[in-house]
């Protein structure tokens, strides 16, 4: 089900029936946006001189994303061709998509960035959405949610605030004071504001949170508007030496060197065997989809979250068809307990494609063979061929790949790292990501972190003309997808504490035993072929949540525990270093996420996460938990997105 839109049209312009108001100036919305916004935040001068590599905008009200759109385009008009832009804005009611383009046309001259923007403006859940445009010259940030919860959980640094959404009067809910402190938080003392309103009690509460408010002229029939700067003292840093070393040629390996890469930075790719994807990312076949949950938790949030940011990397990197299809998958309520998730799955403000409850006939229909149970049919969800994404991630001018079948050591040396092999110093950089999932714990720097390998085994078996008519991934507590190169793909077993690699016929006849139970007919047809199959161990922590995110230095900390209220950039952190690690059977969609926010943490740019998730997937958790430091960790989120830029 999704939530109901308020958009409807009034005297030929964009209207609220909520809030009884117009999305922008009866007069010209795009003239409006050019004053109040524009020009008031000086960005065409400030633009013009940029000195730093990107610049971050943050929106209160994103609409019909006219201010969005009217602000890319004076991008391209004024900044540099070496920074990006960042635009981060915050929707309580995002429109649908055919009521944005219907809103949108209004402005021909904007049509080159339109259509863009509506190319990308799906699937929006509640939540956190990046959607990038241009190679990641402009990026918006999308955070549906109410503003008055989303910017305490927004991580960035702002450069200017359009303060929009509807009038103080027709919408006092997001008017209210924590808004302005939670705007000062995220500031610093080159920060800008501009708003359409000269409310006092807006005035009033800008000053409060340490700015400095002006009236100025405002637009049309609006005799007075607001604008103004931060007043504080607080500085800016950036990172200076745009060089990085990635250990772990698997998917969390080249996910995280690409996001570096394709932001400028010099990146060093170490696999150590002898080619990438050797482990779990080399499985023939995995599953892209999300285990929604009912209920706003980190695991449902992380699903959610990575699945999306995954549909869209695959978007812009384009595979072939023999290695990626979006041919949706349907989840079986197979039992009590998997319905009841599925109904409250679909019970949720959720958009019907990207997921929505199927009776047990449509999903028969849907998979194009009998099925015995309902579920939930998720449109966007398909398989991918690991390797290939692997080889698409790493294929980036600003990468190069080592490849050796040696053990690595970690040195410090002055302010960088130093990953070195069997002939001594392979590379030197003052950041490294360790991505190399079990492998990890072979550092001394990261041996603490408590990974645990799992086994798990996939059996592949030839395709019947009768089982080839299945057009979609099928799961219940295994899965089964289409054919693919004529081969069915079963999976898959979850063995802890074993690391054996050998193929066994009794996992095959594990995995064949979900297929009895998701389709007898299948298993009818698929038990007497030949088998084939492929054994790997993926890295699996003890909560199930990836580890993502700066390292403390555990020797130190145990030596000397902090306090519960210790400044967290006080403590004694591995400057520099940073993992990536423990996603378990989930990789494909976990790990480009936090490959993000780790790209995102060190260049200084907007968290692509709620902070509450940051700090859920901080790898840290465990070291401090161990001494009752549970506020603590939640206290790190805020740390790595201020550390470059302080």
């Amino acid at each position: 089900m999704t939530a109901e839109s308020p958009f409807t049209w009034k005297d030929g312009q964009p209207y609220s029936a909520l809030y009884q108001d117009v999305y922008f100036s009866r007069d010209s919305g795009l003239e409006e946006t050019r004053h109040v916004f524009l020009a008031q935040n000086r960005l065409r001068e400030r633009w013009q001189s940029l000195q730093h590599p990107h610049f971050t905008i943050v929106e209160t009200g994103f609409g019909t994303g006219l201010n969005f759109l009217c602000a890319w385009q004076l991008w391209n008009e004024a900044a540099p061709s070496h920074a990006a832009l960042h635009f981060v804005s915050v929707e309580k009611y995002p429109l649908q998509h055919e009521e944005l383009t219907t809103a949108l046309n209004l402005w021909p001259e904007l049509a080159p960035f339109t259509s863009q923007l509506l190319a990308q403006y799906r699937l929006l859940a509640p939540g956190w959405h990046k959607l990038v445009f241009e190679n990641g010259r402009v990026t918006l940030t999308l955070l549906v949610g109410d503003a008055r919860d989303m910017l305490p959980q927004l991580r960035a640094h702002a450069d200017a605030w359009f303060l929009d959404g509807f009038a103080p009067a027709k919408n006092p809910e997001m008017w209210q004071q924590d808004l302005f402190e939670a705007m000062a938080k995220l500031s610093h003392s080159e920060t800008t504001f501009a708003t359409f309103t000269s409310a006092g009690d807006v005035r009033r509460g800008l000053q409060t949170a340490g700015f400095e408010v002006h009236k100025v002229p405002g637009f049309g029939s609006k005799r007075e508007m607001l604008a103004g700067r931060y007043s504080a003292d607080r500085q800016l840093r950036y990172a200076s030496n745009k060089k990085a070393i990635v250990i772990g040629g698997g998917i969390a390996g080249t996910s995280s060197a690409h996001a570096l890469a394709i932001r400028g930075w010099q990146v060093t790719l170490i696999e150590g065997q002898a080619a990438l994807a050797q482990e779990a990312s080399g499985n023939p076949v995995a599953i892209l989809y999300a285990r929604l949950t009912g209920q706003d938790i980190a695991l449902g949030r992380l699903a959610q979250h990575g699945f999306l940011h995954t549909t869209r990397l695959l978007q812009r990197l384009k595979l072939q068809s023999d290695d990626h299809a979006g041919c949706g998958l349907l989840q079986l309520a197979f039992d009590a307990r998997e319905l009841a998730r599925c109904r409250a799955v679909s019970a949720r403000a959720l958009p019907e494609e990207l997921v929505r409850f199927v009776d047990t006939d449509e999903a028969s229909h849907i998979a194009g063979i009998e099925l015995p149970h309902a579920g939930l049919f998720m449109p966007s969800a398909g398989w991918v061929n690991p390797a290939a994404l692997c080889r698409a991630l790493a294929d980036h001018p600003n990468i190069r790949v080592i490849t050796l079948n040696a053990a690595l050591q970690l040195k410090r040396h002055g302010d960088a790292w130093q990953a070195c092999g069997g002939d001594g110093v392979l590379e030197e950089a003052p950041v490294i990501i360790l991505a190399g999932a079990n492998d990890t714990s072979a550092f001394a720097q990261s041996a603490h972190l408590p990974l645990q390998p799992v086994r798990g085994q996939i059996t592949c078996v030839p395709a019947t003309e009768q089982t080839a008519l299945l057009n979609t991934i099928v799961c219940t507590d295994g899965y089964v997808s289409p054919p693919v190169k004529g081969l069915h793909c079963l999976g898959a077993t979850f063995s802890d504490n074993d690391t054996a690699l050998d193929i066994r016929a009794s996992d095959n006849e594990a995995n064949f035993s979900m297929l009895g139970e998701l389709s007898p007919e299948f298993y009818k047809q698929l038990k007497t072929q030949p088998t084939q199959g492929r054994a790997a161990l993926r890295a699996v922590t003890p909560d199930y949540l990836p580890m993502a995110g700066p390292l403390l230095d555990a020797d130190a900390i145990n030596a000397k525990p902090p306090r519960h209220n210790s400044d967290p950039a006080a403590l004694s952190w591995l400057d520099g270093l940073y993992v990536n690690t423990g996603h378990g059977s989930k990789g494909l969609i976990t790990a480009p996420l936090c490959a993000e926010m780790l790209a995102c943490a060190i260049n200084g740019e907007p968290a692509p996460v709620d902070a509450n998730l940051l700090a859920a997937l901080d790898p840290n958790r465990f070291l401090l938990r161990k001494f009752g430091l549970k506020r603590l960790v939640q206290g790190l989120a805020v740390f790595p997105y201020g550390k470059m830029r302080t």
